[in-house]
């Protein structure tokens, strides 16, 4: 079982970036994206379900982020938009190995994790 996540990169501030998490090896049904700042812990971002019809987001990116999927491609996305400084992190894609189909926010509820992107947004 593998994430690959990708698309991150240096942006500047207002921009938009779109992430994308590669899952191989089974599908998922709980999926969700963390970041972690320099010198903070990993923190919650956004989440889905198999369908995608319950999502979840972080206050601080409700509004200008979007997350999706694409279970033929067994992919989870990320739409970053309105991107601030204090967006700059590394991001990780994250799954549930459960069978339960929720939206979750905490490192717990999550089994498998991507290697990380990073997002730099900085004019």
């Amino acid at each position: 079982v593998q994430l690959q996540a990708s698309g991150g990169g240096l942006v500047q501030p207002g921009g938009s970036l779109r992430l994308s998490c590669a899952a191989s090896g089974r599908t998922f049904n709980s999926m969700g994206w963390f970041r972690q700042a320099p010198g903070k812990e990993r923190e919650f971002v956004a989440a889905t379900t198999w369908s995608g019809a319950s999502t979840l987001y972080a206050e601080s990116v409700k509004g200008r982020f979007t997350i999706s999927r694409d279970n033929a491609k067994n992919t989870v996305y990320l739409q970053m938009s309105s991107l601030k400084p204090e967006d700059t992190a590394v991001y990780y894609c994250a799954a549930d190995r459960r069978l339960s189909d929720g939206v979750w926010t905490e490192l717990y509820e999550y089994h498998y994790w991507g290697q990380g992107t990073l997002v730099t947004v900085s004019s």
